[in-house]
C-alpha cells in the first residue's frame, strides 16, 4: 500500500491509497471544474456517509479531490478500489490480522470506496466488506462511487438480505449525489478522433 502526502512533510495528514492511479496533483483546485464544487467541499469533512454514483465523469477524480481536501483540513483518509479492498480483507482474514486492519480503518475520518459494482464478490468477500461498512455506520465518513443504482447492487453482493442491510446503512444520513452525463474518457477519445 502506497502512501501519498496530501500537503506537507511528515506532520501533515496523509491519504493512504491502495491504487497507484491516484494522481499526485489531485486537490481542491480540481473541485472548481466539478458541478456545485463549493457545496461539495464540506462533504468530505463531516461525519456522515456520502455516495457518488450514476455515470459521473471523473467520479473517482472528484472523490480523490474531496479526500485530499479532507486531508488539508486535518482529517485522515483512506482510498480503496473496492475489488482491491475485498482482496485485502480476504488476505487479512486468512492471515489472522483482520482485527488490526479493521482497527486501522476505524481510526480514519473518511474512507473512500471506489468502483462498487464493477466486479462481483464471492460470499466471504461480500460479508467482509459488509462488516467494514457496518463498523463505519454513524462513526466514520464513507464515500462510495458506483455506476450502479442501489437496486442493482445485489448482482455484486450476491445476497439479497446482505445487500438490503448494506444499502440501508449507507443511505441513512447520506447525501446521495446522482450525476448523469457522458463519460469523460469517451468524450476525450472522441475529441481526439475528430481532431
Amino acid at each position: 500500500m502506497r502512501l501519498m502526502s496530501c500537503l506537507r512533510r511528515s506532520s501533515a495528514p496523509r491519504l493512504f491509497a491502495s491504487d497507484r492511479r491516484v494522481p499526485k496533483s489531485a486537490g481542491a483546485q480540481n473541485l472548481t471544474a466539478m458541478p456545485n464544487s463549493q457545496a461539495l467541499t464540506p462533504i468530505a469533512v463531516q461525519r456522515r456517509i456520502y455516495l457518488l454514483w450514476k455515470n459521473l465523469y471523473k467520479k473517482t477524480h472528484l472523490a480523490i479531490a474531496l479526500g485530499v481536501e479532507a486531508c488539508r483540513k486535518g482529517h485522515s483518509v483512506r482510498f480503496f478500489r473496492v475489488p482491491d479492498l475485498v482482496s485485502i480483507l480476504q488476505d487479512k482474514h486468512e492471515s489472522g490480522t483482520l482485527a488490526r486492519f479493521q482497527k486501522e480503518l476505524s481510526d480514519c475520518d473518511l474512507l473512500i470506496f471506489d468502483e462498487v459494482g464493477f466486479v462481483p464478490f464471492h460470499q466471504t468477500g461480500a460479508e467482509l466488506l459488509f462488516h467494514v461498512i457496518s463498523a463505519c455506520y454513524e462513526h466514520n465518513s464513507v464515500m462510495v462511487t458506483s455506476n450502479l443504482e442501489f437496486g442493482q447492487w445485489n448482482t455484486v453482493f450476491g445476497d439479497t438480505r446482505l445487500t438490503a442491510a448494506l444499502v440501508d446503512r449507507l443511505v441513512h444520513h447520506a447525501h446521495i449525489l446522482a450525476f448523469t452525463g457522458e463519460s469523460f474518457r469517451l468524450r476525450h477519445a472522441l475529441s481526439t478522433i475528430s481532431s
